[in-house]
């Protein structure tokens, strides 16, 4: 089948529309493996936390440091390149951005201080913080609302299939040769997706062509927000803005801790040896695609029954997020054991869910061109948690007790804050009132503009 291209595709425009729906699949295979490497890569000094505290001589609150260090520029990397990005196609934007992290992991293939090794993950991090922006815009534009929740988590398994493969890989890697050699391995891949992405993306419809030739299909409709006119500091006072801010800011409370002091939990607080760590912390990523694909598909499935966007949407997340958070707490009143693990398992499988079905529900509100914005603003909201939970918890491990004490009384905290802020989250998100709002500022808007 002859695909006919559209407009220019620019982050941010009104949505591209082709006439077969492979490319727009294939679109999706590529962000997954984007985002998969986006994750991996922060699980690989999770994973090198041993190694790297034995050769830099780092105590658990200085790891901690170290782990949040990430996210010190994440929220303005996610606000200001999201700005940028909005300005260049898609085929740029996501090769740059992968450019970017390449290099910046690339000085830590051999052996580095402490202060390089710091400047490098700020430098990832700030490189990072549009990733789920970028992707997320990207799934919203191409797919209809019933097919969003789905698309967008299948890329956002990325996110645990990242760590899922790096987990045991790089494990093996790091006992084989070192922590420096994970890095190889992980610019090697980075530059091998980059390639891909150059090869395939030339076949996109990014480029400039004649407007008459567009074409809309009932699988990739136009932007149904497209009337919507609001300045964009509008957007920012929704309550659903900030019940998606809530929500996942609960959800990235759990995805920073189970990247960065996951493995080194079950090492030092659950007492299993590094090989069968590198084992075991890919559970909590296994069961995680499938809570994704799960709560994507039922998303889509409570819309197509006639559900609200609340509740396909907001409340579903909220529930997935409160079952964590219980799971959470639970099992830190509970001694090493089956049981125990399956919580673990439980409580660490649920946060990224938060960033594909709540994410989908402000794609039903939001005009396209404003997406990408408005994600990089939520973006800088809850990367605070990537910023505060890894030195935290650090602090409390180094003040205990013992190791095992300290990750209970910071996991217990976490279990509950993760509880509040799901059902808080949960109520604030509202798509149709949202859109509601919007809709009447716009009017307001159109009668001033009469006058």
């Amino acid at each position: 089948m002859v695909m006919t291209e559209t407009r220019p595709r620019e982050v941010g425009a009104p949505p591209v529309r082709r006439r077969t729906d492979k490319r727009a699949w294939g679109v999706v295979v590529f962000m997954f493996l984007f985002f998969t490497l986006n994750f991996a890569d922060k699980a690989a000094v999770g994973l090198s936390a041993h190694q790297i505290r034995d050769e830099l001589g780092l105590s658990a609150g200085q790891y901690g440091l170290l782990s949040s260090a990430f996210f010190w520029l994440f929220a303005i990397g996610a606000v200001t390149l999201t700005a940028v990005l909005r300005k260049i196609s898609y085929t740029w934007a996501a090769g740059l951005l992968m450019l970017a992290w390449v290099m910046s992991m690339a000085p830590l293939t051999v052996s580095v201080s402490v202060g390089v090794l710091m400047a490098c993950r700020i430098t990832l991090g700030f490189f990072e913080g549009p990733a789920h922006a970028l992707c997320q815009s990207i799934i919203a534009d191409r797919f209809a609302p019933d097919k969003r929740a789905t698309a967008g988590a299948i890329v956002n398994a990325g996110s645990s299939v990242g760590p899922l493969i790096a987990a045991p890989t790089i494990t093996w890697v790091i006992l084989t040769w070192s922590w420096h050699a994970a890095f190889v391995v992980l610019v090697v891949v980075g530059v091998a997706w980059l390639i891909g992405w150059i090869w395939f993306s030339e076949r996109l419809p990014f480029k400039k062509v004649d407007d008459s030739a567009a074409v809309v299909t009932k699988d990739k409709p136009a932007d149904p927000n497209g009337d919507i006119v609001v300045p964009f500091y509008r957007l920012l006072t929704l309550r659903s803005f900030w019940g998606l801010a809530i929500l996942s800011f609960a959800g990235y409370l759990i995805s920073s801790l189970k990247v960065a002091w996951l493995p080194a939990y079950m090492n030092e607080g659950l007492g299993y040896s590094s090989g069968t760590v590198g084992t075991l912390v890919t559970l909590p990523y296994i069961v995680a695609v499938v809570c994704l694909l799960s709560a994507g598909m039922l998303s889509g499935r409570l819309l197509r029954r006639g559900h609200s966007s609340r509740v396909a949407r907001g409340y579903l997340t909220g529930a997935y997020l409160v079952f964590g958070g219980l799971a959470m707490i639970a099992f830190t009143q509970l001694s090493p054991g089956p049981v125990q693990l399956v919580l673990v398992i439980g409580a660490f499988a649920v946060n990224s869910v938060a960033f594909s079905v709540a994410f989908a529900g402000a794609s039903d509100f939001l005009p396209a061109h404003q997406r990408v914005a408005f994600f990089g603003c939520i973006i800088a909201v809850y990367s605070v948690a990537g910023i505060v939970a890894p030195y935290v918890l650090g602090l409390i491990v180094d003040n205990a007790p013992t190791a095992a004490q300290g990750y209970s009384t910071g996991f217990l905290f976490v279990g509950i804050t993760v509880c509040v802020l799901g059902i808080i989250g949960g109520l604030m998100l509202n798509p149709e009132k949202a859109r509601a709002k919007l809709e009447h500022l716009t009017a307001v808007h159109a009668a001033r503009q009469g006058r």
